[in-house]
């Protein structure tokens, strides 16, 4: 049975850090690539970026680039989301996705996710 649990999440001021947890069981570690995705109140869930199944590519959406970064440990089957300089905007559901491919074409839209998380609330106030 695939699971991917997330964990991390929490209250933090702006201008602070946040590490985000994706533990996957029932799968190989390399079998799929990790999408994070996010829901804002109110707004669609879309994907900010996304990991090979390798580790070996990256892609990120434009209003995370350069603050936030992904990687996956293949021996802890667990992929992870740096997140700095968090901003007010940032607030949302943080969900992490089993996806078939880290694609630039397809890797922001929800669809591609095969298996989901149950999401962790990041909240970015002073």
């Amino acid at each position: 049975q695939v699971q991917l649990v997330e964990s991390g999440g929490g209250l933090v001021q702006p201008g602070g850090s946040l590490r985000l947890s994706c533990a996957a069981s029932g799968f190989p570690a390399d079998y799929y690539a990790i999408g994070w995705f996010r829901q804002a109140p109110g707004k669609e869930r879309v994907g900010i970026s996304c990991i090979s199944k390798s580790g070996g590519s990256t892609l990120y959406a434009d209003s995370v680039k350069g603050r936030f970064t992904i990687s996956r440990d293949h021996a802890k089957n667990t992929a992870y989301l740096h997140m700095n300089s968090l901003k007010p905007e940032d607030t949302a559901v943080y969900y992490c996705a089993a996806i078939a491919l880290c694609d630039s074409g397809s890797y922001y839209y929800p669809q591609v996710a095969d298996y989901w998380g149950q999401g962790t609330q990041v909240t970015v106030s002073s």
